[in-house]
């Protein structure tokens, strides 16, 4: 049933009515295009029929520059460029696909295929110093020995995994500053403040990149650290000459030990020396009197097979051997007797002659009568 024969008013092929069988105005018959009328269901349909069958604007050829229009934004979307600093990971329906995009020209089907690109550049982040808002206090740390150290110190890090880095973990660069500082003050609490200052710097900067590591691995973070750069480590500004006048009583401490030490081990030189001087000399006075006495022995029994051989003549020997050792060193006046005693000066004074040798030094007069 057509839609202008819905009211009753006038027949099947009334030319009377509107299309809900109200009049046309102006009284016309048959015409539906007169005056002030409200077009027929049928007339639009028709009007919309007729446009279409007149074209598009442009024709034939809007359709194709309105194609290559969607072709070009398709491309433009589609193909990307990864940077030689770069690489690229591509993500279909949001899912990373294995294949990573080396540094060039690529393609993927946009929008079905996105791409997040990553650097894979060395990345350095500094932690402790005075720059910054936070770097005031994460810097400082308390060392085994409870000393407070203030520690500037440099990660340089990259990304190994770029699918981990990006999916893992959120702001990558926080995770890796937390876990250099979390090693940094873990290795710092467990050595003395001098290993910190100036004793082992490298090896504590080993320790803090192995935890670093281990902490980011687990984390599965997809980070390399590469090195663990300590800049600057001192005392912290407001105890820094309490630090330096406990140093200073530290170093006169062991100066002075190193003097008592010194001089300890000087006398115990001398003292060693003297020992061994005085057993040398004790040693060679033994050999000495040892080899005397073996002499004299050696002579004993020489003399003595000689006596049993000729004992009236060995017994003569000795007799004089020992008055010449006896009397060898003594002065000896002789005065003869008699009448050949020609030349003799008749007074002698033999009295003031034996004591004023003794006086002199020299050795006693004997006077005998020859």
């Amino acid at each position: 049933m057509p839609w202008d024969n819905n009211t009753g008013g006038g027949g099947r092929n009334s030319n009377n009515g509107g299309p809900w069988g109200q009049p046309s105005g102006g009284g016309g018959g048959g015409n539906r295009r007169g005056g002030g009328g409200t077009p027929s269901l049928e007339e639009i349909l028709s009007r919309g029929r007729d446009r279409f069958q007149g074209g598009i604007p442009g024709g034939r050829w809007g359709l194709v520059g309105g194609a290559v229009l969607l072709i070009a934004v398709w491309l433009f979307n589609s193909i990307y460029t990864v940077d030689p600093a770069e690489v690229g990971v591509e993500l279909q329906f949001g899912k990373p696909k294995p294949e990573l995009s080396n540094p060039g020209l690529h393609f993927h089907l946009w929008p079905v295929e996105t791409v997040e690109k990553v650097s894979v550049a060395l990345n350095r982040t500094t932690i402790g110093g005075t720059s910054g808002a936070r770097a005031s206090d994460e810097g400082l740390m308390l060392s085994g020995d409870q000393n407070i150290a203030d520690v500037r110190f440099t990660v340089f890090w990259s990304v190994a995994n770029p699918i981990e880095y990006l999916f893992n973990v959120r702001e990558p660069e926080d995770i890796v500053r937390l876990s250099a500082e979390s090693a940094m003050r873990e290795v710092v609490g467990r050595r003395p403040a001098d290993d910190i200052f100036r004793n082992d710097q490298g090896g504590i900067a080993g320790q803090v990149q192995d935890i670093t590591q281990a902490i980011l691995s687990s984390y599965g973070a997809g980070i390399t650290v590469s090195e663990i750069n300590i800049e600057y480590a001192a005392p912290p500004s407001a105890v820094v000459e309490a630090f330096n006048e406990v140093q200073r009583a530290g170093q006169d401490e062991t100066r002075v030990q190193e003097e008592a030490r010194r001089d300890a081990n000087t006398r115990l030189g001398n003292a060693r020396g003297q020992a061994a001087s005085v057993r040398e000399q004790a040693a060679a006075y033994a050999n000495q009197v040892v080899q005397e006495a073996t002499g004299e022995a050696e002579r004993f029994n020489q003399i003595y097979a000689e006596y049993v051989n000729a004992p009236d003549v060995t017994r003569q020997r000795l007799f004089l051997e020992t008055m010449e050792e006896v009397l060898g060193n003594s002065q000896k006046v002789l005065i003869e007797p008699g009448p050949n005693g020609n030349g003799v000066i008749p007074y002698l004074p033999l009295p003031e002659l034996r004591t004023s040798t003794p006086s002199s030094g020299a050795p006693t007069t004997d006077v005998a009568p020859r």
